[in-house]
């Protein structure tokens, strides 16, 4: 008896004080059932998220704030331009159709007017009918007006 009042238990091991050297003891081992390990797992999971949630101090949880407000920001802004670009080709889409489409009715107009007039008949109206004739070289006259690029009807041509 005396000897078992100076074991102290140190995890599974034993030890006895004394200069003697016993036989040592088996530990036993528990025998859990798997209810009990599962509810066991279960609260050694729940107690170190309880240490964890306790670590969380105030100027941490400030900065997670603004990590999340920031992260919030940029997705919604990130998404506002998304938008915003759908709409720009949407519209360069539309213009783009406008302007082929007045390129063809340009260019069908172009081909109708060249068609319809007849520079012969012009030609043969104004020599005929009206006594128009070519400019002889010594007949026209070239100056240069550096003050403006246009010509003013109320301004004299020099002479030469």
């Amino acid at each position: 008896m005396a000897a078992k009042k100076n074991m102290h238990s140190y995890r599974n091991t034993a030890y006895v004080h004394g200069n003697t050297v016993r036989k040592a003891m088996p530990a036993r081992m528990p025998v859990h059932t798997p209810d009990e390990v599962r509810r066991s797992s279960v609260n050694n999971r729940v107690r170190r998220n309880r240490e964890k949630a306790l670590q969380m101090d105030l100027p941490y949880v400030l900065m997670l704030t603004v990590a999340v407000v920031c992260t919030l920001c940029l997705c919604v802004r990130y998404l506002h331009l998304q938008a915003s670009i759908t709409t720009n080709i949407h519209g360069i889409e539309v213009h783009e159709a406008q302007l082929e489409k007045l390129r063809t009715e340009n260019n069908a107009l172009e081909m109708s007017i060249n068609t319809s007039v007849d520079l012969d008949h012009v030609y043969k109206v104004a020599t005929e009918e009206l006594g128009m004739v070519y400019a002889n070289k010594d007949q026209i006259l070239h100056y240069d007006k550096t003050e403006s690029e246009y010509v003013r009807q109320n301004e004299d041509i020099p002479k030469h």
